[in-house]
């Protein structure tokens, strides 16, 4: 995208709002933007650290704001399980910075306000034809935090949701505009998983491809001994491709295969899939739980943002109350980091909900989980029994260690600062880029203090 279209299409949605005429990041001086509550984050594992929230409606606000705060975090959609937006200071909710701003049909891109969800804006970009490359697990959770964090769908030829980005903007430590541009400036590839330490992110470029339909299925009981010769395979048999595992036999329990429907093609999905058979009722990837908030299976077409997630906008996501861990390894190693993780199934097994497993094409911004290797994501929803779970999670982090794992940035995980600095190849790269626009260090949490800076 050139800059010039990026900077002509950031004055069509604030032009003519007028901005209040106080705005405080003192709890006791309160304005209309700003609320005293207690928060949680989704899961409800834990409470943010302060109840000076505030709620601004333009970006003139957000930038009023950044001046007037010493410290500040965003948001985002509060599904990180982490503290990684977390304040002790000031919070900022995107809520009511959730909007379109304009859809360029010659570049194939949407521009959007940070705070907009995948569920709000997928309908919209259907319905105008277009798509994005992939969606995640989940349609509840907003641009900006996603793309901040390398949170990903799946598939071998998909990189995660931060690779569809073409230009960003956001409001640096001085409360100035900054955008960068995929074609134009080098330091977006290092901005743009930002880990929110750049400031808060005002508008995201997406990159769009034609609208499409998939259809998926579910195979059940895949033998695992079958992914030893079979695993890259496996996993590159669909669109997007998911194994779900609750480690108490030998089997992968469920194996959704989402698949392109090409129009005029004929659906194949055969009834026997590498030792596993097709289901033939809807599942929910915790085969206890209803499959009612679910997407549509049995091989029936739809759009791909109804699709492409496991759970539908309109239900509470996931298992609900739990806790989140994933690791990224490198795709040649997929197989025997499962097996790594195998040795630990009597440990792990009573303690989790399910653990899921997918694919990630490699990408070349800087702090992505994915930077520069194909990945296998191996992730565990845990049942909320927080001190079995922080005690088991260095275990698996060992039993992975020998394939260089990298932690999800928004999901629970024990690996040390100075483990991470090897390896992220462009970590004194990231750190310089945050002091060049934040050098006093508003934005920093303990988080980024603990895991970047290594304080």
């Amino acid at each position: 995208m050139k800059k010039r279209t990026f900077l002509k299409n950031s004055s069509l949605l604030v032009g003519g709002v007028l901005i209040q005429p106080i705005l405080s990041c003192s709890p006791q001086k309160p304005d209309e933007t700003m609320t005293s509550e207690t928060l949680k984050n989704w899961a409800e594992n834990f409470e943010f650290g302060t109840t000076n929230v505030h709620y601004p409606n333009t970006v003139e606000e957000v930038q009023a704001l950044v001046k007037k705060c010493e410290k500040l975090r965003v948001l985002g959609s509060r599904h990180s399980f982490n503290r990684i937006a977390d304040s002790n200071d000031n919070l900022i909710s995107f809520q009511n910075l959730n909007k379109i701003i304009s859809l360029d049909r010659e570049q194939n891109q949407v521009t959007v306000e940070g705070g907009i969800k995948y569920g709000e804006l997928c309908a919209y970009l259907h319905q105008n034809g277009y798509a994005l490359h992939n969606l995640a697990s989940l349609p509840h959770i907003s641009v900006a935090g996603t793309i901040a964090t390398a949170t990903h769908g799946s598939g071998v030829e998909n990189g995660n949701l931060s690779t569809g980005v073409a230009a960003i903007e956001f409001v640096n430590a001085k409360g100035e505009l900054v955008q960068l541009s995929k074609e134009t400036d080098p330091d977006f590839f290092g901005a743009v998983v930002g880990l929110g330490g750049f400031g808060p992110v005002t508008k995201v470029t997406l990159d769009l491809v034609p609208t499409f339909e998939v259809a998926q299925v579910v195979y059940m009981d895949m033998p695992m001994a079958t992914l030893k010769d079979n695993f890259q395979a496996i996993m590159a048999s669909g669109y997007s491709v998911s194994l779900f595992l609750d480690w108490k036999s030998d089997n992968v329990n469920e194996v959704w295969v989402k698949r392109k429907v090409v129009l005029g093609g004929a659906l194949d999905f055969p009834e026997e899939f590498f030792g596993a058979k097709q289901a033939k009722v809807h599942m929910h990837p915790v085969q206890e739980m209803s499959a009612e908030s679910c997407s549509e299976q049995l091989a029936i077409p739809g759009p791909w943002y109804e699709r492409l997630p496991h759970f539908k906008m309109e239900f509470q996501p996931s298992a609900g109350k739990e806790l989140q861990s994933e690791y990224f390894v490198p795709m040649a190693n997929g197989y025997e980091a499962l097996m790594a993780v195998k040795e630990m199934a009597d440990q792990i097994s009573s303690h989790l909900f399910i653990s899921e497993i997918r694919s990630i094409k490699a990408d070349e911004l800087w702090m992505s989980t994915c930077y520069q290797r194909d990945s296998i994501a191996v992730h565990t929803t845990w049942k909320q029994e927080i001190p079995e779970v922080m005690a088991l999670l260095p275990q698996m982090e060992a039993k992975l260690e020998p394939f260089n794992p990298r932690p999800h940035w928004a999901k629970l995980f024990t690996i040390s600062s100075e483990k991470l600095q090897e390896r992220y190849p462009k970590m004194g790269e990231f750190k310089s880029l945050l002091a060049k626009h934040d050098p006093e260090g508003k934005f920093r949490n303990e988080f980024i203090d603990q895991n970047i800076f290594g304080k």
